[in-house]
């Protein structure tokens, strides 16, 4: 055999070996299927070079999968809508049927595995491979989509077209020429906002592509795609919504912010955050899912440890100071923030908010939108709240340090201050007052309590099972002696994420994961000497708060995460 025999692919391989065509041919069958952008079963079967049935039969032999005569098989429509019609036609796998958690895909080409990936991707199934031919593969094809009628004009209920949606901002120009009134995209549209509020999604995104436009759902902090409509409606997509946030529709060289209301009831409505961006192929927008409900849950609902809470309730108590709340955008920062609020807001307080924008809405709280262009910037509103009369402000984010200098003041003057900063726990954040130029001695007087918070993805209560994880494995992950311990004697046990109907990945709903750091005099007399971050999480560590780690890892002994999500958040 020639080297160039062997350089054949598999399916190529086995054709010039069994007879069925010789070398040159396949060689060139290879060449002009890829030129083409089709597999080699396509290519070879639309050319009449080699039957479909020969094919099939060859490919059933070589690879070792049951051949099956589609025209025999009854497909249940609502089977085809499982996976995107675009797929279908773009990879040519037919879903056929559904058995718990295994979707069965008929497909031709059984070394076409970026179909069966991408068909496992965007339905989140496993994928069981049937062997048919291409031929009747591809008329059946034909048959079901035209069956399944897949069009944008039938994504959903009539209920679609008659969603109660505003602009969140009252004073925009909402004249536009764009034809607001393009039916398939106002349901498709509508249709992806009601699917990421049911899935519990917190953002969504609008992707354009050279070739392709996808739409994405950020679910418990993980990413997962939704569709992948025709790239011909990314622009009619984007204007659309842009329409809905009252934006400038013809403005697509800059980026710009709106909001867009929809109300779901009488009791409940959700706000979008929206934001456009240009890119090479369209502008990408992000929809941040803002729920007011979920500032109403309860510090109980957080997943503060009992100590932890009781701290956080102990500095809400006093009537001055400043809480900071650190960390990553997406940790639940606002979340916490607001369930302070919440707590505060009762009718013998004054609380005024000022936000980049304010992500939730409450009755009882003087909310400001910060806007850099006509001049209203954080410290500017913090100077009119304090001329207000308050009794609490809230500033979305400390970025600078007249902010910074105009908030300690008033937690220093009798006033209760909860703000933001981007550091990664809460010593640090200390370090990251003093290098803005704010006197130690006004941090060390000002300043109650930090808190540093992450979001681990829960375990699914329906699927998860217990994880044999070596006792020195457990060790080095940071247990303690007396954990492991309780580990090996089964008075605890770990669990690992297996995935289910139920959930994405072996995990449903995240948990909320903290450093309460009060500010000690020991912790308040290093600051004023000029110490570092290193110097006070010493000091934590003797007065023993609980850093990050340890509370993660205190989430996993009680079953409610895994080590491998708790590292994922965590570990350095």
């Amino acid at each position: 055999m020639s080297s160039k025999q062997i350089r054949l692919s598999g399916l190529a391989r086995r054709l010039v070996l069994d007879g069925l065509i010789d070398e040159a041919a396949a060689q060139k069958a290879q060449h002009d299927a890829q030129e083409a952008k089709r597999t080699l079963v396509n290519h070879l079967a639309m050319e009449n070079i080699v039957s479909s049935l020969n094919l099939a039969q060859l490919a059933s032999n070589e690879f070792g999968m049951p051949l099956l005569d589609i025209n025999e098989v009854d497909i249940n429509i609502d089977i085809i809508k499982l996976v995107d019609p675009k797929l279908i036609s773009q990879h040519r796998g037919l879903p056929i049927s559904k058995r718990g958690n295994y979707l069965f895909v008929a497909v031709s080409d059984p070394t076409d595995t970026q179909a069966i990936d991408e068909i496992k991707f965007n339905t989140g199934l496993a994928i069981e491979s049937i062997l048919v031919e291409d031929d009747k593969l591809q008329q059946r094809i034909d048959e079901m989509l035209e069956a399944s009628d897949t069009s944008l004009a039938d994504f959903g209920d009539s209920d679609l077209d008659n969603l109660d949606i505003s602009s969140g901002d009252e004073e925009a120009d909402t004249s536009t020429d764009v034809d607001i009134d393009d039916a398939p995209v106002v349901r498709f549209v509508h249709k992806v906002l009601l699917d990421a509020i049911n899935k519990g999604a917190s953002d969504i995104h609008f992707e354009p592509y050279e070739k392709q436009f996808r739409v994405r759902l950020r679910i418990d902090g993980m990413l997962h795609e939704l569709a992948q409509p025709p790239i011909a409606l990314a622009g009619r997509v984007s204007a659309r919504i842009k329409v809905m946030a009252s934006l400038d529709v013809s403005e697509r060289r800059i980026p710009q912010d709106g909001r867009i209301k929809m109300k779901l009831s009488k009791n409940r409505a959700i706000d979008f955050r929206v934001n456009t961006c240009p890119t090479l192929f369209g502008e990408k927008i992000v929809m941040r899912i803002l729920d007011p409900s979920s500032a109403s849950l309860g510090i109980e609902a957080l997943g503060y440890e009992p100590d932890q809470k009781q701290l956080y309730l102990d500095a809400l108590a006093k009537p001055y100071g400043m809480i900071l709340v650190t960390g990553p955008t997406g940790s639940g920062k606002t979340v916490s923030l607001y369930t302070g609020l919440n707590i505060l807001n009762t009718e013998d307080r004054n609380i005024s908010t000022a936000e980049d924008p304010a992500e939730i809405n409450l009755y009882g709280i003087n909310q400001v939108n910060v806007h850099e262009k006509v001049g209203l910037t954080f410290s500017v509103a913090l100077r009119a709240f304090l001329r207000q009369d308050p009794d609490v402000i809230m500033v979305g984010e400390i970025r600078d340090l007249e902010t910074a200098g105009i908030a300690i003041k008033a937690a220093q003057t009798g006033h209760l201050v909860l703000s933001t900063l981007h550091t990664n726990d809460a010593p640090q954040t200390l370090s990251r007052m003093m290098n803005m130029g704010i006197a130690p001695f006004n941090i060390a007087s000002a300043v109650t309590l930090i808190i540093a918070q992450r979001l681990a993805r829960r375990i699914c209560e329906k699927c998860k099972q217990p994880a044999d994880i070596p006792s020195e494995t457990l060790l080095d992950e940071g247990f303690t002696t007396e954990q492991v311990s309780k580990v090996q004697t089964k008075e605890i046990t770990i669990y690992k994420q297996v995935g289910c109907d139920h959930c994405s990945d072996g995990y449903k709903g995240r948990v909320g994961i903290y450093q309460v750091m009060p500010i000690s005099d020991q912790i308040g007399r290093i600051i004023m000497e000029g110490g570092n971050a290193i110097q006070i999480a010493d000091q934590a560590k003797v007065e023993k708060i609980s850093d990050l780690r340890e509370s993660g890892l205190k989430k996993v002994l009680q079953g409610l995460t895994s080590l491998e999500e708790i590292n994922r958040v965590t570990k350095d």
